[in-house]
């Protein structure tokens, strides 16, 4: 990379179906220059996460889609290069979502200072970042574990679900993660402490979760929907409730999924056991976010929260990632290293 280029990952074309190289192009530009009230940055971390596979479609939804041409969104770690705002000066550290390139102005107003003595600086994508505030808030809000309960997690050795699982720990729950692999399985046991970890691929998966789960569920935060939803729905208790973050296994669905009109029963399943369903995004509850970030910021100094993060270095190879990230194949935050 020459020192007055600035890289960055547009959306070339929107993906039917799973996203392929083709739909992401490489673009050099100059470094941009901050204007009055601007400051500019040098991103040095860039979080990927699931969610960004929505942006790339057209859809209507809960944030406005990326456009064609433009750079793919996402959470970024910088540091201040060039300030014209008194409030930041050269070699500030910032959290911002700034998108998958080199350099980037902001006016500010999205910027938040990281101390690099409290944790590195990473975890504000992580752990400390959406991530593990998505976690916080969806089980503060919706999940409401209460000591003595099971609570089930999918993809529970991911940023969110090992959030999930561990602050159902804290709460003196019993803790079933489900995930992929048996190093993830046994990571969630001798790592994170769950109680059972169940392995979605084992074809005797559903029977293995009923195992786990002696006297039902009465808290599953649904990270991945299909047949993992499809296990645990029967196992579910009168007054169970189910904080939706994600459907992972659907992202890249193009029709709908074959077989019977299953509409019926799971509406009478929701009607007779007086299930509680809720899809949320974080920002539904930002007015907590200052909880979160003192509770979790204490939780991990402490050790009584662990994180594990997945690491690629370089933005040339963040699209790759982000493929392998919507088929299971990160073990951990899935981080780019930039600079």
């Amino acid at each position: 990379m020459s020192a007055n280029e600035n890289r960055r990952i547009v959306l070339a074309s929107r993906p039917e179906g799973e996203p392929k190289p083709e739909h992401f192009r490489l673009e050099k530009t100059a470094i941009p220059t901050p204007k009055d009230g601007e400051v500019l940055l040098r991103n040095l971390w860039m979080s990927l996460d699931p969610y960004m596979r929505g942006r790339m479609s057209a859809a209507k939804s809960y944030a406005k889609p990326v456009e064609i041409g433009e750079p793919m969104v996402a959470g970024t770690v910088s540091e201040v290069v060039k300030s014209n705002r008194p409030e930041y000066v050269p070699g500030d550290i910032v959290f911002s979502y700034t998108g998958w390139m080199d350099y980037a102005v902001s006016n500010g107003s999205d910027l938040r200072k990281l101390d690099p003595k409290q944790a590195p600086v990473q975890t504000a994508l992580g752990v400390l970042g959406m991530p593990g505030m998505t976690a916080y808030l969806g089980m503060r809000n919706i999940g409401m574990p209460k000591e003595g309960e099971t609570v089930v997690v999918a993809a529970a050795s991911g940023p969110v679900g090992s959030f999930v699982g561990q602050y159902a720990k804290l709460k003196g729950c019993r803790v079933v993660g489900i995930a992929g692999g048996a190093d993830k399985c046994k990571y969630l046991l001798d790592e994170l402490g769950f109680d059972a970890a169940i392995d979605h691929r084992d074809p005797e998966m559903p029977k293995k979760l009923t195992a786990a789960c002696p006297k039902g569920i009465d808290v599953y935060f649904e990270n991945v929907g299909g047949k993992v939803f499809d296990a645990v729905f029967p196992l579910l208790n009168q007054f169970a409730r189910v904080p939706v973050c994600g459907i992972i296994a659907h992202y890249n669905d193009v029709t709908p999924p074959p077989g019977p009109d299953r509409t019926g029963m799971l509406l009478g399943g929701i009607l007779r056991r007086s299930l509680t369903m809720r899809g949320f995004i974080v920002w539904d509850f930002a007015a907590q976010s200052g909880d979160f970030y003192r509770e979790a910021g204490q939780w991990l100094r402490e050790g009584r929260i662990k994180y594990r993060e997945d690491i690629v270095t370089g933005l040339e190879n963040a699209p790759e990632a982000f493929m392998g990230l919507l088929k299971g194949k990160n073990f951990g935050k899935l981080l780019v290293k930039i600079a």
